[in-house]
């Protein structure tokens, strides 16, 4: 006999696991169905995100940051560090660490506030009685039946063509943060997030790191001039990226793996490895769905297709996160998971998706919010621009971090912030203020007039928006 719920949530990642709670706050009988499994073969919910994404990349990038400024920082404090080693196993049992605590404490939230989990692939079968027929593949076979079917099975990480990932030598994200001993040269294709962090950790650790990006601009997405910074960081710690190269043939190697490719000169090269990482982007995860079996519609790309609200084709049948249109992050899939569940109940979620946040991870960390500045020359914009260098911040020099910027973008004629873009020490935590200032429309006089912290890194934030109006205190 299978069991009835209100609202049955696919997928248990950050978009899943946050619509089943919220659905459960606003009074549904919810089930959330993931198919993760940790080393023991439990339930490991969360996702990439949690189990080979943001949250173990994260780990290693503090072990390995840790390891860098014990070797190469520590002497300007005055503190004398001999004969530091890096134990790469026990970082790795570290990461995690983390990564179940992270596992638990969703499977914790799950037991709080009253969401059924179910561990196995939820499949559909057919529209039922009732809404919808959902298989769950486990341990467990079991059937259930939802009025609302909230989809949430994230992406994938997408391989070369005729380079299939075996998690040893060519790797994804998720054997990038396996790797068990540090290798002595690292090929990475692709210089995007997952590139640039995975290629920093194992970098510090020893590793020598070469980056081939096909592009022929450094961070396309980012703001030019917050890139140009980000790039001569990146190339003073010996971070080599190769920008402008055609990738041809990639073969297995008794050493590791070789790379053949043509330059931004169009000369032939060879690149030989022991490991090769390759983060050229994910696609939707829809593989086992069964989508045909009650006619979901799927993209070219294999994304279900949703409205601005989420709904897709069915009705009754809503998709979130990485599985549908729209940038491929964590926050922005809670996001939409917290909103489908507030529009089921009949309110109105809240999505916008020009307020978004992006980070890279790296140091120095890049972090912006909003349009960069050859966008809004793209879009016939009239626009103010204001900077503010981590140099001249008391802060920044007391941390001995004193790279990069804070940079301002406003409506040159009714001062609306319009982006805000920054390469520096904690980037990651300043862009909140931006992303907060934005959702409320405020101008960048706004931000230059309110009282920050002294001496905090946010005053950066502060005097950069006083540089739309070039009146700098500080600078």
């Amino acid at each position: 006999m299978s069991k009835q719920f209100d609202v049955i949530v696919i997928g248990g990642g950050p978009g899943g696991y946050i619509a089943a709670i919220r659905a459960a706050q606003l009074g549904f009988n919810t089930a959330c169905i993931d198919e993760w499994k940790n080393g023991k073969g439990g339930p490991a919910p969360g996702g990439t995100c949690t189990n080979v994404g943001c949250i173990p990349s994260k780990a290693l990038l503090q072990s390995s940051e840790h390891f860098e400024h014990a070797n190469k920082h520590f002497a300007e404090h005055g503190i004398t560090a001999s004969d530091v080693k890096m134990d790469v196993a026990k970082m790795l049992a570290r990461k995690d660490g983390v990564v179940k605590q992270n596992n638990d404490g969703i499977l914790y939230l799950f037991k709080k506030n009253k969401v059924s989990f179910f561990h196995g692939r939820g499949s559909f079968v057919k529209a039922a009685e009732g809404g919808y027929e959902i298989k769950v593949a486990g341990a467990a076979e079991e059937t259930l039946v939802g009025k609302h079917i909230i989809v949430a099975t994230g992406s994938n990480a997408r391989q070369l063509p005729g380079v299939p990932f075996d998690e040893e030598t060519v790797l994804s994200n998720d054997g990038a943060l396996r790797v068990g001993a540090v290798p002595k040269k690292l090929a990475l294709i692709g210089s995007g997030v997952i590139g640039l962090e995975m290629g920093s950790v194992w970098r510090r650790l020893g590793a020598d790191v070469t980056i081939l990006e096909g592009l022929p601009t450094f961070l396309g997405a980012v703001d030019e001039q917050i890139a140009k910074e980000a790039k001569k960081a990146f190339d003073k710690q010996g971070l080599k990226v190769e920008l402008g190269v055609k990738v041809g043939e990639v073969a297995k190697t008794k050493a590791g793996v070789s790379i053949d490719y043509t330059d931004a000169k169009g000369e032939a090269k060879k690149l030989e490895a022991d490991k090769l990482i390759v983060s050229i982007g994910r696609v939707p995860n829809t593989i086992g769905l069964n989508a045909e079996a009650v006619g979901l519609k799927l993209d070219d790309r294999g994304a279900i297709v949703v409205d601005d609200e989420c709904k897709t084709s069915l009705p009754n049948v809503w998709a979130v996160g990485d599985v549908v249109r729209g940038p491929m992050l964590a926050h922005k899939a809670e996001e939409e998971g917290v909103a489908v569940a507030e529009r089921i109940a009949g309110q109105h979620g809240h999505v916008n998706f020009n307020t978004i946040p992006w980070v890279i991870y790296t140091s120095p960390e890049i972090a912006w919010v909003g349009r960069t500045e050859q966008q809004l020359k793209a879009d016939g914009v009239k626009y103010k621009a204001g900077t503010f260098p981590f140099l001249a911040n008391g802060r920044a020099r007391a941390l001995g971090d004193t790279t990069g910027m804070v940079k301002f973008l406003a409506d040159a004629t009714t001062d609306e912030i319009l982006g805000v873009h920054i390469v520096g020490p904690m980037a990651s935590e300043l862009i909140s203020e931006a992303v907060v200032a934005m959702e409320f429309k405020a101008s960048a006089e706004d931000i230059a007039r309110i009282c920050h912290a002294h001496p905090s890194l946010s005053e950066a934030t502060k005097e950069a928006a006083l540089a739309v109006d070039k009146r700098t205190l500080n600078f």
